[in-house]
């Protein structure tokens, strides 16, 4: 037996006053209103009458926070993986406004097909899909809930639906503690469902320090 689900969450809104993109830098809290939005996603996955079987984050401080509502409704411990990080950018602890106007920055964005500012697409797929096929074995019934950032969901959307990975980060549809859901269907997976739990609460959040 194996999970019957794994979903996979994002982290809520990031306490981030100067509008930097922190990327993996330490101490990036969750803000008063991301707390909210991590308690909405946790009471979706409660409302849903499922068994939670597992629960993993990403090390960074967003994703373990963001965990907490959800191991607490389940009554779960937070396992740490860290395959569900950021990925790594060249202009993380910058704004990205005044980043791109200094021509020194220029030559990392030559290439946005890998891209070239940071990790590749590839690999983020490649170890968020190990994460997942990890996370369907890893209980013997329940679902498995993975606490993880928005490049690397979307990424892997992008990967499960065999889509091309090069994309408008504006357009990507993984909104702050948003639920996307998958299971194994014929040996394969697949993307089954969507939420955004905290969408009232989205309107007034702040969203600029993603990869």
């Amino acid at each position: 037996m194996v999970a019957s689900q794994v979903h996979l969450v994002r982290h809520g809104e990031v306490h981030n006053p100067s509008g930097i993109l922190y990327g993996r830098l330490p101490g990036f809290r969750l803000s008063e209103l991301g707390v909210r939005m991590a308690q909405a996603a946790a009471a979706d996955l409660r409302a849903r009458g499922r068994a939670m079987s597992g629960l993993v984050a990403s090390p960074l401080q967003r994703t373990q926070e963001s965990a907490a509502p959800i191991a607490a409704a389940f009554d779960l411990p937070v396992r740490t993986d860290a395959r569900l990080i950021e990925p790594s950018n060249h202009f993380e602890g910058t704004v990205m406004s005044s980043a791109l106007r200094n021509p020194i920055n220029w030559p990392w964005l030559i290439n946005p097909l890998r891209p070239s500012w940071g990790e590749s697409y590839r690999s983020i797929a490649q170890r968020m899909r190990a994460a997942v096929d990890d996370a369907f074995d890893s209980v013997d019934d329940g679902d498995v809930v993975l606490v993880s950032h928005q490049l690397p969901i979307w990424t892997l959307h992008l990967a499960v639906a065999n889509e091309r990975f090069m994309h408008d980060p504006r357009k990507r549809r993984c909104a702050l503690s948003s639920i996307t859901t998958l299971e194994r269907l014929n040996g394969a997976i697949a993307e089954v469902g969507y939420v955004d739990p905290a969408a009232a609460l989205g309107a007034g959040a702040t969203d600029v320090g993603a990869v």
